[in-house]
């Protein structure tokens, strides 16, 4: 008991959702000493979705095994692929299956749907004790997945809040160090390995919506923009609501032009969605590649005077900050020599 009770603890002391699902199959390895266990999360389009490895575990491993970050949706195998998993999404009680192995698969879920499996394979199938030991573990691992659910997410859109940003940003900033070698943003095309780059975007003439539609009309806007976000974007696209009508896009990509594509594709779809009660709503954005020498402040700082200049001359469109430095907009502050205080 007391080496449950020490996975329990460990299970619930981290706030990295990457760290959780590492210490769940580590629990599981050392409890029930199977062959394998993994934790498989479903990810992409309704009509493309792909199985996600997020920690997997042999039984003479060392360290967990998972996908990258920022995988090729391609890549990985679609759900059609592992039928007794995509069974196990169906359904509350685990999937048994026995071949040359015994694979015991059960859901993973949240408050709001499932969004995966955890596998295991023994060599035998797993007893009616262990059964009802693995079940309460992810009992435990489901409730407080809600509570991080609950501190991370915004209540109304379901998309990551800003207090969650800092932390992801300075994850993408040492990713791109390596790659970046702190290049200017005006010379970052010579850069061949993915790049990092965060939007802000921002709904026209909200405020009328409130004024003339209500309160309640203006925040189903902002649930069908959120659904418009995660539908235009990737699955591993990092998704914020800041406050009001300002959203945050963190994203990799391999060059600003990719990055203006797929903010192209947002302001596209959301200017073509009819919005009950109030029909046509459209959106400005502005973007920046992430530098070597950035905080979470300056970043955004950039990309919002982008959209600011995107507001300020016709709205409805797409500027990056690279734009307005090269027409003489705005002014590269590293090379300034200023000091900015925060």
């Amino acid at each position: 008991m007391s080496q449950l009770a020490d996975h329990l603890a460990q299970l619930t002391g981290f706030r990295d959702r990457d760290v959780m699902d590492t210490t769940l199959v580590t629990a599981i390895r050392d409890l029930l000493r199977p062959r394998r266990v993994a934790i498989y999360r479903v990810v992409g389009d309704e009509d493309d979705r792909r199985w996600l490895t997020r920690a997997r575990l042999g039984v003479g491993d060392v360290a967990a095994h998972a996908d990258p970050l920022w995988v090729d949706l391609e890549s990985l195998p679609r759900v059609e692929e592992a039928p007794q998993r995509l069974a196990a999404l169906q359904q509350e009680d685990p999937v048994v299956s026995y071949g040359a192995s015994v694979m015991t698969i059960f859901p993973l879920s949240t408050d709001r749907e499932v969004v995966g499996v955890i596998e295991i394979e023994t060599v035998v199938a797993i007893n009616a004790e262990h059964l009802r030991l693995v079940g309460g573990i992810l009992r435990i691992y489901r409730n407080f997945q809600a509570l991080l659910d609950y501190s991370e997410r915004d209540t109304l859109t379901g998309l990551l809040n800003r207090k969650t940003f800092d932390e992801a940003f300075f994850k993408v900033l040492a990713a791109a160090l390596p790659s970046h070698g702190g290049l200017p943003e005006d010379r970052r095309g010579e850069a061949s390995s993915p790049r990092h780059f965060i939007g802000v975007i921002d709904i026209d003439h909200f405020k009328a919506v409130n004024d003339n539609h209500g309160h309640l009309i203006g925040d189903e806007v902002l649930l069908l923009l959120s659904r418009l976000m995660r539908s235009s974007f990737r699955y591993n696209d990092k998704l914020y609501r800041f406050g009001g009508e300002e959203f945050v896009v963190l994203m990799r990509c391999n060059s600003p032009e990719d990055a203006l594509v797929a903010f192209e594709r947002l302001r596209a779809n959301v200017q073509g969605y009819v919005f009950p009660q109030v029909g046509s709503i459209t959106v400005s954005v502005g973007f920046t590649e992430v530098q070597a020498i950035d905080t979470p402040n300056s970043a955004f700082e950039r990309a919002d005077k982008a959209v600011y200049w995107a507001k300020g001359h016709g709205r409805n469109r797409v500027c990056s900050h690279a734009q307005l430095l090269a027409i003489g907009e705005a002014q590269d502050a590293s090379k300034s020599g200023d000091v900015e205080l925060f």
